[in-house]
This record gives C-alpha cells, structure tokens and sequence, in this order.
C-alpha cells in the first residue's frame, strides 16, 4: 500500500524543515563574516554575496524550499506549514553550539511544546483536495473575500516599506518579518497553484497554454525575491535565536489565514477537528513564544524584540 497524499506532504515538511533550520544558520555565519570586512546587509550593504558561506545557506535553503513547494502540492497549507516549527528548534539548537547564542533550560521546553504541538496538527489535519485545472484555481483566487485578503496585504506592505522601514526598520523587528510573512502568505498560494500545475502536466493535463499558470508564476518570483531580501535583513540585524521563532510565528499565521481563504482548507470537517487543529497550532506558537522568551539576559530589552514594539505602542514613542 502506497503512501497517502498526506504522507507524502509530511515526509518533506520534516525534510524541509531540517534544510531551512540549517539555512539559517549557514547565512548568519555567511552575514557575519561579510559585515567585518564590508558593508552590513543591515544598512545596504551586499557584499554578503561574495561570502561562500552565504551561498552554501542559500544552497540549503533553496533545497528545503523545494521540499516545501512539492509538499504545499501533496497535503494542505494547515499541516504543511505549522510543520516549520521544527526549522526553529534546529536553528535554535545549532545557534547555541555555532553562534553562541545560548539556548537556555526553558528553551528545550519551548522545542517540546513546539513538537507536542506538530503531532497534535498532523494527527488531526484534513486530506487534500486538489483542484482539477488552473483554471479552477484562478477561481478560488478571485473570489471577494480573497481578493479583500490580497489588497490589505498589498497595502500593509506598502505601509511597511515606504513609511516604517526607514524611522523603525533597524530598532524594530516586526518591520522586516511583517514584510517577509505578508509576502510569504501569497508566495505559498502563488507557489501551491504552481505546483498543482505542475502536477497535473507531469499527469498529460497541460496546464503551460494557460495566462493564470504564468500569473501565478510571476507573482511567485517577485514575493521570493522580496522575502529573500528583506529576511536577508531580519538576520542581518537581529539576533537568529530571536528571527527565526517571530518569523515563524507571523509566517504560519498568516499563511493558513491565506490558505484557507483561498482554498478552503477546513471546508467539509467537523468541529471537533478543526478545534484540534487550532489547539495544535496555539501550542505551536506557545514553543515558540517561550524560545523568544529564553533568549539571553541582555536581549531582553533591546531594540527590535516584541516587548520594544509593545512599549512603543503603549507609549507612543
């Protein structure tokens, strides 16, 4: 008996995950190394792209991203990318031993609670059900509520980019990983309509003759490419131990937000699995939240953490 679709997209979030928690690891060093001897990516620099050790993360990367893009194809956005959790206790796991950035008793609680929270959600995630054309994806990705998802994402983004990255872009944290989730949440739609378009080809139903395959395929390139260089940022200027946890946190979010405007996810199961679900991803966010919360003494009220961007909006500063 052959491997279920599910299954399939299980085995390579794991893969996936693995890759991208090592990725990140591989481009801090990279990063690091690059900003002694020139300009930090931080402030605009790019000499970062003349560090081998930079390449050989985005090497491991791209390898865990295709992982990925293949398992948003097998099984749906709600178990696919809670699944990223496991990138972050690798990350943070190798940051403690490579970059010295401690990872304390509370932290392996965090990692627990973050795998407790993974099993809880594959257990418990519906089956896929792939759309049979392009042309039934296009559907699903015009419809109003969507098409209201999109405009907002566009306009925060914006928002982001033009008005707050240039005061708060080097103090506050949110600045770049809210850049890098919104335009992550339509990359992973863009890239799962792809994907579907791809599999269906490779199964004798062409998809390539059709505009919305291309669409997809371009709006895919410029949100990895703006994810790419604003993440480039993130790790440039903060802490790995402290991007990876917000990252994923704000990143999943708003992904299954996105999936499941989009495709409907939850369409057809009962409420107790859905509950169960939600359950599982709170105890997800929960590990990661407890792994921000350990990172070390002296973090813990400098520029660009969660509690700095409270403290602003509380006092307005």
């Amino acid at each position: 008996m052959g491997l279920s679709e599910n299954s399939k997209g299980l085995i390579l979030a794991v893969a996936s995950s693995a890759f991208i928690g090592s990725s990140f690891i591989l481009k801090k060093k990279g990063l690091k190394r690059a900003g002694a001897s020139g300009t930090r990516a931080g402030v605009g620099g790019y000499t970062y792209l003349l560090e081998p050790l930079w390449w050989a993360g985005m090497v491991t990367m791209i390898v865990g991203e295709v992982a990925n893009f293949v398992a948003y194809v097998y099984a749906p956005a709600v178990l696919v990318t809670p699944l990223g959790a496991l990138s972050i206790i690798i990350s943070a796991v190798l940051a403690h031993f490579m970059l010295k950035e401690r990872l304390q008793k509370m932290g392996i609680l965090g990692c627990i609670t973050c795998i407790v929270g993974s099993v809880v959600i594959v257990i418990h995630a519906p089956q896929e059900h792939t759309p049979n054309s392009v042309q039934e994806i296009w559907a699903l990705a015009t419809q109003p509520d969507f098409l209201i998802y999109v405009a907002a994402t566009v306009s925060v983004v914006l928002a982001l980019v033009l008005h707050f990255e240039p005061r708060c872009g080097q103090t506050n944290i949110l600045v770049y990983l809210g850049i890098c989730s919104l335009m992550g949440s339509l990359t992973v739609v863009s890239i799962k309509a792809i994907g579907i378009a791809i599999k269906l080809t490779l199964d004798g139903i062409s998809q390539i003759a059709y505009p919305q395959t291309w669409f997809f395929l371009t709006v895919a390139a410029v949100c990895v490419v703006t994810q790419l260089n604003y993440l480039n940022k993130a790790l440039d200027t903060f802490n790995a131990a402290i991007v990876s946890p917000v990252y994923y946190v704000m990143f999943t979010t708003l992904t299954i937000i996105a999936s499941a405007i989009m495709f409907k996810d939850w369409s057809g199961q009962d409420v107790s699995g859905i509950a169960s679900e939600i359950c599982g991803f709170i105890t997800v966010l929960s590990g990661t939240i407890i792994l921000h919360a350990t990172r070390e003494h002296e973090q813990t009220t400098a520029p660009g953490t969660l509690r700095s961007f409270l403290n602003l909006v509380k006092f307005g500063a």
